[in-house]
């Protein structure tokens, strides 16, 4: 599979990702480094009120969050899933935590690539781990 099948999409914002090329190269190699194929993953970039119906009318959470993954493949160690991100918790996100919008929409993005890789979340010790290798995979991402 070629990296052609990540694809970016925008819902009620005008956020458009820069370097798609390059986004596209490193979640990638990300993902075969876990020794998975790609078959499809879309990223949807969205508005917190968008992202908050999905919360609700597929989990059941009635709260604000960065990120909702849905993971769409029947065959194990293959990726299909679509990725929804709230750019504008990803912008709170990134003034409450010092860092550059850029880096936090990064992290984002590769923790929910991380969860359709199998990773958790829930445990101190899952936890521990995802934060591992979200900084493991952002270091390799060389822009």
């Amino acid at each position: 599979m070629n990296a052609v099948a990540i694809n970016f999409f925008s819902e009620e914002t005008s956020f458009k990702p820069k370097q798609v090329t390059l986004l596209r190269n490193w979640l990638l190699k990300s993902i075969e480094a876990e020794n998975y194929t790609l078959a499809e993953l879309n990223f949807i970039y969205c508005s917190d009120d968008y992202l908050l119906k999905i919360n609700k009318e597929y989990l059941n959470h009635d709260t604000y969050t960065d990120t909702v993954t849905f993971d769409n493949s029947e065959i194990k160690g293959e990726i299909l899933g679509d990725i929804f991100i709230s750019i504008d918790r990803v912008r709170e996100n990134a003034k409450t935590f010092k860092t550059a919008t850029k880096d936090e929409l990064h992290r984002v993005m590769i923790h929910s690539t991380l969860h359709l890789l199998g990773y958790k979340d829930k445990s101190p010790k899952d936890k521990t781990l995802m934060t591992a290798k979200e900084n493991e995979y952002l270091a390799l991402r060389g822009f």
